[in-house]
């Protein structure tokens, strides 16, 4: 479900005969979460060792949302020796989703698990011993589009009003963030009819079947490029910081809680290497970054749009710090808490985010 994945795990307002198909996938199994969760391409990333330094290093897994842009970050710092240059042998583990990756953190089957705070807040919730400590991801990887036919009338979020607006699902990540960009205009959210139509909504924005949607990248371009309009774009740190208030956390590395202390030093050898390749992520060419990214991954794509993607947002999307901003969590936190799918009070900030591990 990559990004747009449930974060609606009481399931409210799915229809009943879709219920028990959506509890299967958001129930925590170790013996499938690296096994028939694995990898968008199915497939496993690990650092390029000689054998005596991959003998000395400290061998971790690390799962996380194969989504491509959340990817890049850990696939450059792998590629770079960033992780290798710290004493680190990182198999970084690709899952189907973020719910996917936090699963295999709780169930033991990982060492880390990277995700959206999305799914790192409602685990937690619902009472996952965890705790965040790192950030390789400050935007959500959504923007409001409107269809072509609809460019027109549709040129400001209260304009929703009265319209249908498709989102991957109740409750999930995109529909919260919607709820947050109309209270954050004075929108009435009542007067929006919402379409759950899944990850894939691009053909029923573009042919019109509904007046705008939450898309993603490459959705956004093609959708502009058909005739419609970009109406908020929430990866572009711009409308980020007008429309959120600034950044709004998103990819990131949590640990389990009874092993905070005995990874301690672990934990800041991981940032460490995550910085560098943040920094990478953001200065070498795009070039680079695709050679860094697992060639299954990128089979089929088209290589020069996803390119000009990655050369249009990587200086928004991926923060120069690896340490958690707080205030850009309680954005997600007041999004949530917008959507009806987090009870306010429900979360103890403090505990959730483990600042201390990085000198916050």
């Amino acid at each position: 479900m990559g990004c747009c994945e449930s974060t609606n795990r009481e399931l409210i307002g799915i229809p009943e005969e879709r219920q028990d198909e959506l509890k299967a996938e958001l129930a925590i199994d170790r013996r499938t979460a690296l096994k028939g969760l694995l990898g968008i391409a199915g497939l496993a990333g690990t650092v390029a060792n000689s054998s005596n330094a991959a003998a000395a290093a400290t061998k971790l897994k690390l799962a996380f949302c194969g989504q491509l842009l959340c990817v890049v970050p850990y696939e450059v710092t792998r590629a770079r020796g960033h992780f290798a240059a710290q004493g680190l042998d990182v198999q970084l583990v690709y899952t189907r989703g973020g719910n996917a990756a936090m699963q295999a953190l709780v169930g033991g089957s990982v060492d880390y698990a990277g995700t959206s705070f999305d799914v790192a807040l409602q685990a937690f919730s619902k009472g996952a011993k965890i705790r965040r400590f790192a950030s390789t991801g400050r935007l959500p990887l959504f923007a409001l589009a409107v269809a072509p036919k609809n460019k027109a009338t549709i040129k400001g979020i209260k304009d929703l009003e009265g319209k249908t607006v498709a989102v991957s699902g109740l409750g999930n990540a995109d529909h919260a963030l919607l709820l947050f960009l109309l209270g954050h205009v004075g929108a009435d959210a009542g007067k929006v009819r919402f379409a759950a139509l899944g990850t894939n909504l691009y053909d029923a924005l573009r042919v019109g079947h509904v007046d705008a949607g939450m898309v993603q990248e490459p959705a956004l371009t093609l959708i502009v490029e058909a005739g419609g309009s970009e109406l908020v774009n929430a990866m572009d740190i711009g409308d980020a910081t007008k429309y959120l208030g600034g950044s709004y956390e998103f990819m990131g590395v949590a640990v389990r809680a009874d092993e905070r202390e005995r990874r301690l030093g672990e934990m800041k050898r991981l940032a460490a290497a995550l910085l560098k390749g943040l920094h990478d992520t953001r200065t070498i060419s795009p070039d680079e970054i695709i050679a860094a990214l697992p060639k299954t991954l990128i089979s089929g794509s088209n290589v020069a749009q996803l390119k000009e993607i990655i050369a249009r947002y990587r200086t928004s999307l991926y923060p120069e710090a690896v340490a958690i901003d707080r205030a850009s969590a309680e954005r997600v936190e007041k999004a949530h808490i917008s959507a009806n799918i987090l009870k306010p009070g429900a979360v103890d900030m403090s505990t959730l985010l483990d600042t201390a591990v990085l000198g916050g």
